[in-house]
């Protein structure tokens, strides 16, 4: 039994490395009946041994074509790189090389292989890529260091380069993989992105310019009301001055004359001497504050329709925010109620000029909205709060519907009629407000259902609010 059973063994090892077949087997089993159920365990063994043998083949297979679908998909992904691909190992010894770094060496990478990675560049910046393992293996970050490649040419190539280390499965630094952009490239990109957004805003200065002029065309009538007022008022005086003055002449030149006291008593009286002195300071200093208020409308004209820059600076937002209101209210159509609710003086910090063109296009939104009501009015408020300034306009208009609240703000988006707007008003707002270091925002009045638009402002570090 124990000979029996070494010589299953036997077999069994034997059918394993595939020194005998079926066909053997068969014939073992004829000539020794006796050990019929060792060579039945040979057979079973025998068969999955092949069976595994199979399966074996079929993983490997399978393994086989994975492996290739991945060199495949690493070499096209490395060919269709556009930037320079550079392996090295620990030593600094080449490994790889793509497509990109061949094309613009002029070398294959068959060639270039087991080279040092610092032979590839100029002489100014061996030095820095020999360095490169250095600072990997202390954890240094190594992002957009510019060297030079040397080309096929012969003239270097600035490069932008990043590098990082590469590990095997262990963990071990096994090298570096260095990839570069030609700088030449990124400045190209660099200034064609530098010269849009100048572009950009020079767009943007020439849409801002317009929306102030097709508002200004607007305001014309209000503006001339505004410029009226003043100077009607020194005309007026200067025509009491100028009686005045003929007066005080005849009685000065009787005076000259040597007229007696009762002679000029009586001319006293009948120029009314006395009434004048008394007037005549009141109506100089009337006329100087309407040339005053005149100078002040023609500079806030001129820093409205300007097109160059204002510096930043303290002002009085109250005084532009009544001046705004004025301007659109005197030349709108139609008669409206005006509620102010505003300080007697609110500092902010911005520029007065673009802070009016905003006031302006708010105010004459409110106008427009509420032109068709019985009884439109319209609120204006001002305030102050956590070191900010505001300015808030309500109208009791139908409100802004709920699927364009979101879009008031982009350009060219109007409600209004054909011919009645442009829709860049609260566009070129919303900017300046920007620009300004504040913020621009609408809602509807949750009270009285119109629009409620809100300017917020600096007011500046000497103010906390």
């Amino acid at each position: 039994m124990d000979g029996m059973t070494k010589l299953g063994r036997e077999t069994i090892a034997d059918a394993g490395n595939g020194l005998i077949d079926q066909a053997g087997v068969a014939e073992a089993i004829a000539l020794n009946p006796d050990r019929e159920e060792v060579w039945i365990e040979v057979i079973q063994k025998m068969e999955q041994v092949y069976s595994d043998l199979v399966r074996y083949q079929v993983e490997l297979e399978e393994k086989n074509a994975a492996l290739e679908d991945a060199h495949q998909f690493i070499a096209s992904v490395l060919t269709s790189m556009t930037d320079v691909l550079l392996v090295c190992d620990a030593d600094g010894r080449l490994q790889r090389v793509n497509f990109a770094a061949e094309k613009l060496i002029g070398e294959r990478e068959a060639v270039m292989m087991d080279r040092d990675i610092a032979s590839l560049f100029s002489a100014d910046s061996v030095t820095t890529v020999q360095s490169f393992l250095e600072q990997i293996r202390s954890d240094r970050v190594i992002v957009d260091q510019e060297v030079s490649l040397l080309t096929k040419e012969g003239a270097p190539a600035p490069l932008a380069v990043n590098c990082t280390a590469r590990y095997d499965h262990g963990g071990r630094l096994v090298g570096m993989v260095l990839i570069g952009r030609p700088v030449g490239e990124l400045r190209r990109a660099y200034e064609q992105l530098d010269r849009a957004h100048r572009d950009l805003s020079q767009a943007q200065q020439h849409l801002v310019f317009s929306e102030k002029m097709a508002a200004l065309g607007q305001l014309v009538a209000g503006v001339a009301h505004e410029l009226n007022n003043p100077i009607s008022f020194v005309f007026g005086n200067m025509h009491a001055l100028k009686r005045y003055g003929e007066h005080l002449t005849a009685y000065l030149t009787a005076m000259d004359e040597g007229a007696s006291p009762e002679r000029l008593g009586e001319l006293r009286q009948t120029h009314r001497i006395d009434r004048i002195l008394k007037d005549i300071g009141p109506l100089v200093d009337g006329t100087l504050e309407g040339a005053e208020r005149v100078s002040e409308i023609v500079q806030d004209l001129r820093r409205f329709s300007s097109s160059q820059e204002e510096p930043l600076e303290r002002f009085d937002l109250t005084r532009v925010v009544k001046t705004a209101t004025r301007w659109v209210t005197k030349s709108a159509k139609s008669k409206l109620r005006i509620d102010f609710h505003v300080p007697e003086d609110l500092e902010a910090l911005g520029r007065k000029g673009a802070v009016h063109q905003i006031v302006v296009n708010l105010v004459q939104n409110a106008v427009d909205v509420t032109a068709d009501l019985k009884d439109p009015c319209i609120q204006i408020a001002c305030g102050s709060d956590k070191g900010d300034a505001w300015v808030r306009v309500q109208d009791n208009g139908p409100g802004i519907a709920a699927e364009n609240l979101g879009k008031v703000f982009d350009p060219f988006f109007t409600t209004k009629r054909l011919g009645e707007g442009t829709g860049l008003g609260l566009y070129v707002s919303y900017g300046l407000a920007e620009e300004l270091g504040g913020r621009l925002s609408c809602r509807n009045d949750p009270e009285r259902g119109g629009a409620e638009f809100t300017l917020q402002l600096p007011r500046g570090e000497d103010h906390d609010g």
